[in-house]
């Protein structure tokens, strides 16, 4: 079962349980007076006693306490940023602090900026914590739930085996991590600092040991100050992952950067990057991402953090990615304080992160920018994998040999611009297939094997995020969520007269599918109900109507359809995010796509000036409706080609300069009459009729297809099984506390008051 947090979307419950679910999560919440607040937001509880004798009972608040670093009830390890914010401008002796019964007044200091009262709270206790202001006879309660730093908090159980990557860690410079001894793959955190050389160099060195920058060390232009290009690097473990964080900082001119005293280099802005990848993402800590020492980052004065398990080639599941997300930048906002705006950003493997993050926890990032892109992993990518093996197989099975399929008819069947694609995506599908791709590090003892071990570690996607679908009861497999009953593969080549009836009679009568093992079967995939409705409960499948309503978007749309060979990241996949947007929001508005030509740091820039003015926009807006409001003017979308820019509305097919230069290709599910939101992973099916072709049967042609879809073919007309809304951001899978809890129907059936 998965677990609903406090931003519980009650529009998405069947309309006889709204005004229930409503109930339930106000009495969950305390009434809205006990605390819940996410992120920056703030709580407050009261119980009007006055506490000091003469000073009047006060039954309005007079102070509010917000959690800065994080969700109340999702504090990771032992500390946290919380704001004090007093209501009443008139000073009062009657005001002190308590965590847990012990005063932490003298802790909290005056922000710079707000003026409201800050502090690094720590010495939390795993389990509720106790905060308590009290300020002009006004008593504001706040209870942090706090989880260990090596987590879970959401994601549900860790895997097991899980191999350690600190050893061999890319990104210390010759460094090494130490251990701390545990069984987490956990190391000491530290910091380190370098400095970038007139020649681009990195340098370590020691501050203590020196009273002046070298020679050869560069320097930067931030916000019209001149800055050394000297780094804060700080590594460490966070959810079992490796992290880092990187910050310009004048260590020998500057204090320490603290939540409180932001280091002249740092214009507020928050990158987090998010790697690609995914067959082989399990099982294992990870040891490399990319470089956070970059002058793409720190020419824009940009902070930059993540952690090795935000690269999908470590770990391909975007919940545990997620949570680890909200992990690090916690700990970014405990030591330097809430960023003016984070944006997450990332291709392919690191586009799928930064949809799904965007749409399930919202918060975590305000703007993406994103590039070789899929809306997710189990939709994007495992639809056309799986319908590219099945394909693969017929293809290659000697009995189709004779039917002599040309390059034409396999483009049309397949959607593919190139046949490349169809040995290239199904080589891709071993990340469906249990014995396949396991790190290196895994024991031969420990791995799945059929016969010789049925118990082991299967290296799947699907056993990977079983925490979410759940398990076969007979094998203790993961449940999956793909199925390919009723698909007329080829059919709009059929319908257009680029596929003979034989021909498409024989491929689907015997493309069949594929079993748990990924073995071909001659009967076609079933999948698993309990697995596609919490795939679209959970946003495994992206639903659009989540957090990226009111999330920023600029999509650096690549363009590889005419790789000859084959290659993933085709176009159709920015369309058919863009789709899922505009269905659930009615609108685009939030959404730019710039294809071939402009650079990240280019998009960086223009996702730094919207977000900025989203930030500075006080209107009584709702977000979404800023976020629109306020894309500045020039932000358009636009491709190029032959050194030349042409803006126009970037569209999957139709006229225009961006189509001509980059035709789309589609996909196989498409190309057997899929919607372009490609988005249903089983579909409903409806009766066989003649009218549905543009060919005319034979009585035993028809008589064939009948035997070929004796339930009927697909009704792309209608929601896929189990489709449905998303059932709540912040969902848990894990420890967390909870409002409501749902079953896979997606129906409440209890409250939770914890």
């Amino acid at each position: 079962m998965f677990q609903a947090q406090k931003r519980f979307r009650t529009r998405q419950l069947p309309a006889r349980l709204s005004a229930l679910s409503a109930a339930l999560l106000l009495a969950a919440c305390g009434g809205g007076s006990d605390g819940g607040g996410s992120g920056s937001a703030t709580g407050a509880a009261a119980s009007a006693k006055p506490t000091v004798p003469g000073e009047p009972r006060n039954s309005e608040p007079t102070i509010r306490i917000g959690v800065l670093s994080s969700k109340p009830h999702l504090v990771s390890g032992d500390d946290a940023l919380v704001e004090l914010e007093k209501l009443v401008p008139q000073p009062s002796t009657d005001f002190s602090v308590t965590l847990n019964g012990t005063d932490v007044t003298d802790a909290f200091q005056a922000h710079p900026v707000t003026g409201r009262l800050i502090a690094r709270l720590t010495g939390l206790k795993l389990g509720d914590n106790d905060l308590v202001a009290k300020f002009r006879g006004y008593r504001a309660h706040q209870v942090l739930t706090t989880y260990p730093v090596t987590g879970p908090m959401i994601s549900g159980p860790h895997e097991q085996p899980f191999v350690c990557g600190y050893e061999t860690f890319t990104r210390m410079g010759g460094q090494k991590l130490t251990p701390t001894g545990d069984d987490k793959c956990s190391v000491v955190t530290r910091v380190d600092y370098y400095y970038r050389t007139t020649s681009g160099g990195n340098t370590r060195f020691v501050p203590e040991s020196i009273t002046a920058y070298p020679a050869n060390m560069a320097y930067l232009t931030v916000n019209g100050k001149t800055v050394p290009y000297v780094v804060r690097l700080e590594s460490g473990t966070i959810n079992r992952g490796l992290y880092q964080s990187a910050i310009l900082h004048d260590v020998l001119n500057e204090p320490p950067p603290s939540p409180t005293s932001r280091p002249a280099g740092w214009t507020g802005g928050l990158i987090y990057p998010l790697g690609g990848g995914c067959q082989g993402g399990w099982f294992q800590q990870g040891n490399d991402f990319a470089t956070l020492i970059n002058p793409t980052y720190q020419s824009r004065g940009l902070a930059v953090t993540t952690s090795t398990l935000n690269v999908f080639g470590t770990n391909c599941n975007d919940q545990l990615s997620s949570e680890t997300i909200a992990m690090v930048k916690e700990r970014f906002v405990e030591n330097f304080g809430v960023p003016d705006y984070t944006i997450g950003t990332g291709g392919s493997g690191g586009s799928y992160q930064s949809h799904q993050t965007s749409d399930n926890y919202p918060g975590l990032f305000d703007g993406v920018v994103v590039s070789s892109v899929f809306a997710d992993v189990t939709s994007s990518t495992i639809f056309k994998l799986h319908d590219s093996r099945v394909l693969n197989n017929y293809f290659n099975d000697p009995a189709t040999a004779a039917l002599s399929y040309t390059v034409a008819e396999k483009q049309a069947i397949s959607g593919y611009l190139q046949i490349g694609n169809i040995p290239n995506m199904s080589n891709s599908a071993g990340r469906l297939d249990p014995v396949v791709s396991f790190p290196s590090g895994v024991p031969a003892a420990q791995r799945y094997h059929p016969v010789n071990n049925p118990t082991g570690a299967r290296a799947t996607v699907w056993d990977h995020t079983v925490n979410v679908y759940g398990k076969t009861a007979a094998e203790g497999f993961a449940l999956r969520p793909i199925d390919n009953v009723g698909i007329q593969y080829g059919l709009n080549a059929l319908n257009e007269g680029k596929l003979g009836i034989d021909k498409f009679l024989d491929l689907n009568e015997r493309v069949g599918g594929v079993d748990r093992d990924m073995k071909r079967t001659a009967t076609r995939t079933v999948g698993d109900i309990d697995a596609l409705r919490r795939a679209y409960q959970s946003g495994r499948i992206v639903d659009g109507g989540g957090g990226l309503a009111s999330t920023a978007v600029i999509d650096l749309r690549d363009y590889n359809d005419q790789v000859v060979n084959g290659d993933i990241h085709t176009k159709i996949h920015s369309f058919s995010m863009r789709e899922r947007l505009r269905r659930a929001n009615g609108d685009i508005g939030n959404h730019v796509m710039w294809t071939k030509g402009a650079s990240s740091a280019e998009a960086f820039d223009a996702m730094g000036r919207w977000l900025r003015a989203v930030k500075a926009d006080t209107s009584d807006r709702t977000l979404a409706q800023k976020v629109r409001a306020d894309r500045p003017a020039d932000l358009k979308d636009a491709c190029w080609a032959n050194g030349l820019k042409y803006e126009e509305e970037q569209t999957a097919f139709g006229p225009g300069a961006c189509n001509t230069f980059y035709p789309a290709g589609t996909t196989p599910r498409m190309a057997a009459g899929g919607p372009l939101a490609d988005d249903i992973a089983k579909c409903q099916l409806k009766p066989l009729n003649p009218s549905d072709y543009g060919v005319i049967f034979s009585g035993a042609q028809w008589a064939r297809l009948a035997a070929v879809f004796p339930e009927g073919v697909c009704d792309w007309t209608k929601p896929g099984v189990g489709q449905q809304p998303l059932a709540g951001t912040w969902l848990s899978f894990g420890p967390s506390p909870v409002n409501l809890l749902f079953d896979i129907t997606g129906l409440v059936t209890q409250s939770v008051l914890q």
